[in-house]
């Protein structure tokens, strides 16, 4: 494991249903990382924005970021259909994107051990971080693995109307304005096309464990 006075962060990206989320959770999970997944921050203020019966402007914005913590992001509601559309809608700000940064920067000062994973972690909130990986998938697969989480919601819906959702949600993130998702330089691809869970967790487990040891912090 890497010794506990060294610092070492992960910066993970991707597009949705790409993997990266299981990818950064296995990862935390085996090498004692501590994880932040940037997509809760904005669920979050979406969470309060609707609970504020969808007002706000920039002060609203400001208190209610200073106001979150890991806890509060683990709340199931966060989850809402609701909520999970307007989180990709105030994402494109660019200032709520600042006002959220400050919590990831802090997150980061605050842990030896990181790994954050959005869409604009290795270009923006840790450019400099020790491992960056970028997580790709076909726009079939991701359909087929969104569909079973949309059924739950909505039974009637169908693979084409997943996999249409999904290919107006990447181009809105690979093209917005403010943070696009971006497959940065230096940053290792991962492609999990072809690759169920156990076939990734081996990928990533020898990726991050040749990373430590060529960075000399430690002995896996």
């Amino acid at each position: 494991m890497i010794k506990k006075n060294i610092k070492f962060s992960i910066a993970i990206d991707g597009s949705s249903a790409s993997g990266k989320t299981t990818g950064s959770k296995f990862i935390a999970k085996k090498f004692k990382f501590n994880l932040l997944s940037s997509g809760m921050l904005y669920r979050y203020l979406s969470y309060k924005i609707i609970k504020n019966d969808n007002k706000y402007n920039k002060k609203f914005i400001v208190n209610q970021s200073k106001s979150i913590t890991l806890k509060k992001l683990e709340n199931k509601k966060l989850y809402n259909p609701k909520v999970t559309k307007l989180a990709s809608i105030i994402a494109k700000k660019k200032f709520i994107r600042n006002s959220l940064k400050q919590f990831q920067k802090n997150f980061i000062k605050k842990n030896k051990k990181v790994i954050i994973e959005g869409r604009d972690i290795g270009s923006v909130i840790m450019p400099s971080a020790d491992l960056k990986i970028y997580f790709k998938c076909s726009i079939k697969e991701k359909a087929k693995r969104r569909l079973k989480e949309f059924k739950k919601i909505n039974k009637k819906i169908t693979l084409k109307e997943v996999e249409k959702a999904l290919k107006s949600r990447d181009f809105s993130d690979k093209n917005r304005k403010e943070s696009p998702l971006l497959f940065v330089k230096g940053a290792v691809l991962v492609d999990t096309t072809n690759l169920n869970i156990k076939q990734m967790e081996t990928k990533l487990n020898k990726l991050v464990s040749k990373r430590i040891k060529k960075k000399k912090y430690g002995n896996i």
